[in-house]
């Protein structure tokens, strides 16, 4: 069997018909749990192997380092590291720091990781008399990511966010403080000024920056297009208007550009994202070759089949044919209180991690549910973290570690696996730290990191790219910070009336309560209190 046919033979039939369309333009549907992140790396795979395009020529784009880290880790496992699989951010902010001495010069500015320091001292300049409690500061800052991203300024915000329907989200309206779009305007331009004379520039900015590179400097745009001449988007539903344009600007008048994406998944909306590029890419691409990937390989038919009950009532997409065998039909749990609910989601979990089960996670609708989960676990004795709660790489017993490894580096040789085991002994060996850096090393030793130099560089590439391991215990997380995940066992807290739906649109609601549960593969828990969602009534579980 040829290396070609190799990278074939382990597709099904659709997903081995995305990876031989190698040539663009191509749109793939994929419903959840379809492998297409499999198709779309064989497809690559492919294509370099007989000779399509040079790896080197390839951008294999996402929407989150996780999921870049993923696709770079099936490239390495199949023969072709040289592929460049970065997010959107990343790329465009590699391609700004190269080029910014030629076409801005002087210092680079400094990266924002996070908005909340600026906006506080934004709100005090623009006199606005607020708390500035951290839920505040979030809703303040998803406002100015939504108007950068529709390439909004602070001065045309409020129109623009009257035509567009926004709304103050929920956080900021159970305050008893007046707040309103025109505040969230004055906070924008304060920002914006406070970032000018501070001389830093935050992630939108990066795409707004890189977008008027490439517009006004001729050559540097030439340079970037004759470097990369083949690409793939995933999670393409969730493209906004800002990337598309960015987009445009690498690919040029080419079409070869492989989108993946599933409409039924659009659950950004209110963040900038649009699935009408996705919707609309038979348009722009007449000749374009659609292939559908329909096989459900996460989950079992009694799973499946409570997603595509929410598909049909939303009319949001076409059914997941159910492949793996017949499990537990999912559990409705009904109680009288929210206190009530987290007891019972603490003691069942608890069993079910004293039974064996090593992959579950605690999902809901709202930040502001996931302390509360935390706390009921925490009492339960059950080990836990919240997703994306701290920055795994800035802690500082994570740098020191990164520091050890580093320096052993040097000198390893052999199974650089054990050296690394005992290397991190004098952290802790229970450390969740420790153990998180420990079983990366596994997975990794499994797709082809064979040094711990290698291994270090892959570290150094998730730090700057804020794409920590996973953490051991139970994860908590929200519906939207759980996309593109999967766990054994799936526990959707708040499954009530009060939580979902949340707002408006109501479709988009009814896809977020669909992503979560398409997030399991083998057991579903749905519990609520008070009133059930109408979504568990749409789908005959109530």
């Amino acid at each position: 069997m040829s290396a070609a046919e190799e990278i074939l033979a382990a597709l099904d039939d659709e997903q081995r018909a995305v990876a031989t369309a190698v040539r663009g333009p191509v749109c793939v549907i994929a419903g959840a749990g379809t492998g297409k992140t499999r198709a779309i790396t064989h497809r690559l795979a492919y294509a370099v192997e007989i000779g399509i395009v040079e790896p080197n020529r390839i951008l294999a784009l996402t929407f989150t380092a996780r999921a870049a880290g993923e696709m770079r880790s099936r490239l390495r496992t199949l023969g072709v590291p040289a592929i460049a699989a970065r997010t959107f951010h990343s790329a465009a902010l590699k391609q700004l720091i190269y080029f910014w001495p030629e076409a801005l010069g002087g210092r680079f500015p400094s990266l924002l990781t996070s908005k909340s320091a600026f906006l506080g001292e934004a709100i005090d300049r623009a006199g606005l008399k607020l708390t500035k409690n951290p839920a505040l500061l979030r809703d303040i800052s998803s406002e100015i990511e939504w108007a950068k991203v529709q390439q909004v300024s602070s001065d045309e915000y409020v129109e623009a966010a009257l035509n567009h329907s926004r709304t103050i989200r929920a956080s900021a309206r159970k305050s008893r403080e007046v707040f309103g779009l025109e505040d969230i305007a004055k906070t924008y331009e304060a920002y914006e000024s406070l970032k000018r004379q501070e001389r830093a520039i935050d992630f939108e900015d990066v795409l707004l920056l890189t977008v008027g590179m490439l517009e006004e400097v001729k050559e540097i745009r030439d340079r970037v297009r004759d470097q990369y001449r083949y690409f793939t988007v995933d999670e393409y539903q969730d493209v906004s208007p800002l990337q598309q344009r960015l987009l445009d600007l690498w690919l040029g008048k080419r079409e070869d550009i492989c989108v993946v994406g599933d409409p039924a998944q659009t659950i950004y909306s209110f963040a900038g994202a649009t699935p009408a590029f996705l919707l609309n890419f038979t348009k722009r691409y007449p000749n374009a070759e659609v292939i559908r990937l329909s096989a459900g390989y996460r989950s079992t038919p009694e799973i499946i089949n409570i997603a595509n009950s929410i598909l049909r009532s939303g009319e949001l997409g076409h059914d997941l044919d159910a492949i793996n065998t017949h499990g537990e039909r999912p559990k409705v749990i009904s109680v009288a209180s929210e206190a009530e609910e987290l007891l019972t989601i603490a003691e069942t979990v608890k069993s079910e991690v004293t039974s064996g089960v090593k992959s579950l996670a605690v999902l809901a609708r709202t930040n502001s549910q996931l302390d509360a989960i935390e706390a009921a676990l925490n009492n339960a004795g059950v080990e836990n973290q919240i997703r994306s709660a701290e920055r795994f790489f800035e802690r500082g017993d994570v740098r020191s570690m990164m520091a050890a490894i580093r320096s052993a580096s040097v000198l390893s040789s052999g199974d650089w696996l054990s050296e690394l085991r005992d290397l991190l002994k004098s952290f802790g060996a229970e450390d969740k730290y420790v153990r998180a850096l420990i079983q990366l090393a596994q997975e990794l030793s499994n797709d082809g990191i064979d040094s711990m130099r290698a291994f270090l560089r892959e570290l150094e590439e998730r730090a700057d790219q804020n794409n920590p391991p996973d953490l051991p215990g139970v994860t908590i997380a929200t519906l939207h910070s759980a996309k593109g995940l999967e766990w054994e066992s799936v526990f959707l807290a708040g499954a009530s009336s009060r939580y979902l739906p949340l707002a408006d649109p109501i479709d988009e609601e009814r896809r977020l309560f669909y992503v979560g549960v398409t997030r399991a593969k083998r057991t579903l828990h749905l519990s609520y209190a008070g009133d059930a969602s109408p979504f568990l009534r749409e789908a005959g579980l109530v």
